[in-house]
């Protein structure tokens, strides 16, 4: 009871703390209002910028008078003494080459200016949003220092910093308006589907790296911040329209339609409200990798091809164990044939022919975003305001995990309440999704093709057709393996479905409504998150340093319904929750400045964890502009929800969490092939459940080793079993890092310069481990192969190579820490000027780099995913000549390599050149806008076994208040 009586009384203290309330106004040279410009109060961090009219309101406690600072991009710096609330404030600016001194927020949860921060931060603000060259604003991040996009589809774009980069990354965080934009059963951010209007675009702010002292586990390798303009202070209605073409080798050339509108009013200076709505439609990027995703230069001609976007083709089994198999049951006999031509079938597995992706999907993209704001002031000031916010956001969109998924009318949706004021605030939120009528496309072709023949018949055709060319002396194709393959798949592949035909297509909307993998591949998903947090800031209360509390809770509430998660008889409960504090103190007249923060964070299953951070910036030369940063922090990322309570099915393997309760609640039936195997197993089927995955296993890169060394040494199984490692790994845990980051922000002689280096080291670094678990028997390290022969049915560890080498084995996708240590190290500069007149051109180069022993953790994946060189650069021109202006930009990325459970790989370098100009209707106070990206470049790609991205032209016409 204390402690809520006090915190009212800090909520007291913020509202009713004596206020000096401002407004002026803000023009350049040619009366024009400057929106977006920064106004701090000096020797304060109040702070506030102006509306789309030039005009700003602002709060402060200190007593008549003081100076205001006003600073802007492309403008100097000007100072205004203010000396009563009664002055009318008019303020011209003055022209001046690029200054980037702006007011960022996140970097410390406190106003300051861009210069002062603590740590590498990236903006775009209100001008940039209407600069770029690209289709969205958000696609426009990726010219940011720092930043490398992955895209999944047309809308489905992950961001991502400093390395380990995927397109399912739950190491980065995006907030919008202050709520975790990332999907609750994924724990990913899903792009922009449910992000923000880019007319409605306040600021974007970019922390690279590990943020968890301020927020929490999951900032983990950066974090974005959307903000959106308030009704109070943007009024009006603003509206766009785009529309334009993609074009794609294999899609060819599609429409692409883009508009939106935001209606923002307020009715008095206490109540105010606004919408948005937005909607985009286009055809996907084609993703026409048919390459196989195992072996370099195989085809569809080979019997076991497994093509990167073909799907039903990882159904695959050794075809000679089939016809051991129906020879025991009489099958092979009932099929006229001698039992010795049994033994003509080759010891190799064979797969079934598969679909491709473009045939199971209609390629169309679309995003519908709404949302709805209610603000309300009690004491007419922005001092204390009440904010409730809805989102809605749904679409389509293909996301790229373990296998290929459509998100077919996907539905996700936010709910806020939060409350205010100058030093402090308070909010919840709700988070739902609803998967809609989504699939997996890996397990529709594998049902499309079992709705027309099961695996057991196609498998037993196949086998029954090679023999009987291959073994007859009298068959053209008689001792021609790739002639009776052929053969075979042909007879086997009589009556397949073929798309495009009423046949296929009912098969199709039959599997994808069916969620049960063995006959369908819906995904079904009603997950929620109910989330928390505050912060107070007490500068009003303590000055001898600016000092800052705040915490959070949340909790998940997992429902699958079974299908992803281990959720079979009801939703899985999760939570976690943090509190954190932060010190700065400014010394030597305002030149260093230090920054303390901490941070306790708590997940269910596991240990707390502290999360500290130092930071020191200094202020040198004449005028301060020079400024030298250093900072230090540890932080932690507690395993996702994946990696504790997952249980998928993805065809060819099963990812199976770690959470010790999880084990035991996922479980399957597999059928068992040949007598001896069956015997062993005490039946035709074997019951594998997540315990066998972690506990009866073998390294995948042993088997592989294994089955190797038996093909080239038929008949020494002990030499084989010799190069066996049983699977011996811990239940994932908390990932831990160690950052130190140094950085220089500058303007010197007209030229704004900005370079950090960080430093990263990684213990318990959270992966991914493949395993492979025997069907029946033992896993182990050692082999006694004198017990029990010859017929080994007292020896359970040799019964496990007997199943390994007869397919009877369960492939595994465990999530788990290497011992191994990781470190990752880069460097980024970024330069900017105005060349000539209002030229303006900026450039930026990234280097990273990271060291990992694969030799000692032969069976773990990084993923690093992220080029070693980055270079990008602009030009532009807002007004070349009265009302036009222009923007290029290019950039050029290196070769890397691609580490993912889907499929590893080389992404070959790329040069993309993206440009824009605009003209300027005063009078319709409106813009139009040319566009392309990619203008005459190659086709290129950012996600192995996603469609390459091609070009993308459009015109679009904004109208503003």
């Amino acid at each position: 009871m204390k402690s809520y009586l006090f915190f009212l009384f800090l909520l007291f203290c913020s509202v009713n703390f004596a206020q000096n309330t401002v407004e002026g106004s803000i023009v350049e040279k040619n009366n024009l209002p400057v929106v977006g410009a920064n106004i701090r109060v000096v020797g304060e961090t109040a702070a506030t910028v102006t509306d789309s009219d030039g005009r700003f309101l602002l709060s402060t406690s200190l007593r008549f008078p003081y100076e205001l600072e006003v600073s802007s991009v492309g403008f100097k710096t000007k100072k205004i003494t203010v000396a009563s609330k009664k002055q009318l404030i008019g303020i011209l600016l003055e022209e001046e080459q690029n200054v980037l001194d702006e007011i960022v927020v996140s970097a410390s949860r406190t106003p300051e200016r861009i210069f002062e921060s603590p740590v590498t931060i990236e903006r775009m603000g209100i001008s940039d949003v209407k600069k770029t060259a690209s289709a969205t604003f958000y696609d426009g991040l990726e010219n940011l220092k720092e930043v490398q996009m992955n895209t999944s589809s047309l809308t489905f774009k992950s961001i991502n910093t400093r390395g380990f980069a995927t397109v399912a990354n739950t190491r980065f965080m995006q907030l919008v308006d202050g709520m975790d934009n990332s999907s609750p059963l994924l724990n990913f951010v899903l792009g922009n589907m449910v992000g923000i209007s880019e007319i409605d675009v306040q600021s974007v702010e970019l922390l690279p790296g590990a943020s968890s002292a301020l927020y929490g586990a999951n900032a983990f390798n950066g974090i974005l911040f959307m903000n959106s303009k308030s009704p109070f202070n943007y009024q009006g209605i603003t509206a766009y329209v785009k529309y334009g073409q993609t074009s794609q080798k294999a899609a060819g050339t599609n429409d692409f339609v883009d508009y939106g509108i935001r209606m923002a009013h307020a009715f008095d200076k206490h109540f105010a409200a606004k919408a948005n709505f937005t909607y985009m439609r286009g055809t996907d990027w084609y993703a026409t990798d048919y390459h196989d995703r195992f072996v370099a230069g195989r085809d569809r001609t080979n019997p076991n091809y497994d093509g990167v976007n073909v799907y039903g083709d990882e159904v695959s089994t050794n075809i000679y164990n089939v016809g051991q198999k129906m020879v025991a049951s009489g099958a092979w006999a009932a099929a006229g044939l001698p039992s010795g031509f049994a033994e003509y079938l080759p010891k190799e597995n064979v797969s079934r022919t598969g679909y491709n992706e473009v045939d199971l999907t209609d390629n169309k993209a679309s995003n519908t975003k709404i949302d709805l704001a209610l603000h309300f002031r009690p004491f007419g000031n922005e001092n204390f305001e009440i904010i409730w916010l809805s989102k809605f956001g749904f679409g389509n969109a293909v996301y790229q995990g373990a296998n290929r998924y459509y998100l077919n009318n996907f539905f996700m949706q936010q709910h806020k309440l939060e409350f205010k004021g100058k030093n402090f605030f308070l909010r919840g939120y709700t988070t739902s999704e609803d998967g809609g009528n989504s699939y997996d496309m890996l397990f529709t072709g594998i049902n499309v093709n079992r709705a027309w023949k099961s695996d057991e018949i196609w498998f037993g055709t196949y086998a029954a057709n090679y023999a009987g060319v291959y073994g007859n002396p009298s068959s053209p194709l008689y001792n021609n393996a790739a002639g009776a393959h052929a053969y075979a798949r042909a007879q086997a592949d009589v009556g397949r479905l073929m798309p495009g035909t009423a046949a296929f297509k009912a098969a199709f909307n039959s599997v994808i409504a069916e969620p049960d993998v063995l006959t369908g591949s819906r995904l079904v998903d009603n997950s929620k998150i109910y989330h928390s947090d505050a912060n107070y800031n007490f500068k009003d209360l303590i000055k001898f340093a600016e000092i800052q509390i705040g915490g959070s809770f949340r909790e998940y509430q997992l429902n699958s319904h079974g299908r992803i998660y281990t959720d079979d008889n009801g939703p899985i409960h999760y939570n976690e929750y943090g509190a954190y504090t932060q010190l700065m103190k400014k010394f030597m007249e305002e030149r260093l400045k230090f920054t303390g923060s901490i941070r306790y964070d708590k997940s269910q299953n596991f240990d707390g964890n502290f999360s500290p951070r130092l930071s020191l910036v200094y202020a040198a030369g004449e005028n301060k502009q020079h400024n030298f940063r250093a900072s230090f922090q540890t932080g932690f990322r507690n395993p996702t929800t994946q990696d504790q309570y997952i249980g998928f099915n993805i065809g060819n393997a099963v990812l199976i969490g770690s959470a010790p309760d999880n084990l035991s609640r996922y479980s399957e039936i597999l059928p068992v092939s040949t007598a001896v195997g069956q015997s062993y197993a005490a039946g035709t089927s074997a019951i594998m459940t997540g315990n066998e995955a972690y506990n009866n296993s073998y390294t995948a890169s042993s088997v592989q080793a294994f089955a190797a060394f038996a093909a080239a040494n038929p008949g020494n199984t002990p030499g084989a079993a010799a190069l066996l490692q049983k699977t011996a790994i811990n239940y994932v845990r908390p990932e831990e890092v160690k950052a130190f980051e140094l950085g220089y922000r500058s303007r010197v002689k007209e030229v704004i310069i900005d370079i950090s280096a960080y430093y990263n080291i990684y213990n318990n670094f959270i992966g991914n481990a493949n395993a492979i678990a025997p069907l029946y028997g033992k896993a182990s390290n050692t082999f006694d192969f004198a017990s029990g022969a010859p017929t080994y049915s007292t020896n359970p560890e040799v019964q496990s190579l007997h199943a390994l080498a007869n397919g009877n084995y369960r492939v595994y996708q465990l999530y788990t820490n290497t011992n191994v240590e990781i470190k990752s190290f880069g460097i980024g500069v970024g330069l900017s000027r105005k060349v000539y007149e209002n030229f303006e051109v900026g450039m930026n180069y990234n280097y990273a780099e990271f060291d990992f022993d694969q030799a000692k953790d032969p069976s773990f994946e990084a993923g690093f995913n992220t080029p070693k060189h980055r270079a990008k650069i602009s030009l532009g021109n807002e007004e070349l000549f009265k009302n036009f202006g222009f923007n290029i930009s290019g950039r050029w990325n290196s070769d890397y390599k691609w580490e993912s459970s889907m499929i590893d790989g080389m992404v070959k370098s790329a040069t993309v050149i993206d440009a824009q100009m605009n003209y300027r209707i005063p009078s319709l106070k409106s813009t139009l806008k040319i566009a392309a990206s990619n203008i005459g470049g190659k086709e290129y790609m950012q996600v192995l076994g996603a469609g390459l991205i091609g070009q993308q032209y459009f015109v679009s016409w904004t109208v503003n208040p």
